[in-house]
């Protein structure tokens, strides 16, 4: 099965492409993401520091740091697509994608405030040490 950008690239026939991959996609996605967090919740062994089981929150909040920045990536790339094509798909997958982009982006937020409360007792401490590189 071949592509033609600008053929397939108009709303009409790309909905008809995706419709196709929507119901593996997504339960390929849920299936990974229960796998995942069963792993690293479940089957990682436990680590003797101050943490205690408080680092188990990184196997959710690394992944989801990493998602919002891959989506906000695929916003720009699509969003650069739709200014040189000038194709209206373009700007729909977009535009799609920022509201998923902001919720990783506040589930990263969430996790991370979730992961100092529990290790240091404070939402967010704006200590240098933590904060920087």
């Amino acid at each position: 099965m071949s592509f033609n950008w600008f053929k397939d690239s108009s709303p009409v026939s790309f909905y008809g492409i995706s419709a196709g991959i929507i119901k593996l996609s997504k339960t390929l996605a849920i299936f990974l993401c229960l796998v995942g967090l069963y792993w690293g919740f479940f089957k990682t062994p436990g680590i003797l520091t101050d943490q205690r089981e408080y680092y188990r929150i990184l196997f959710v909040h690394v992944p989801v740091a990493w998602m919002s920045m891959w989506l906000y990536i695929t916003l720009v790339f699509w969003a650069i697509m739709g200014l040189i094509f000038n194709t209206r798909l373009s700007f729909m997958m977009a535009s799609a994608t920022a509201p998923t982009g902001a919720l990783f982006a506040f589930l990263t937020i969430w996790t991370g405030a979730f992961w100092g409360k529990t290790s240091w007792g404070v939402w967010w401490d704006w200590d240098p040490r933590m904060t920087s590189m």
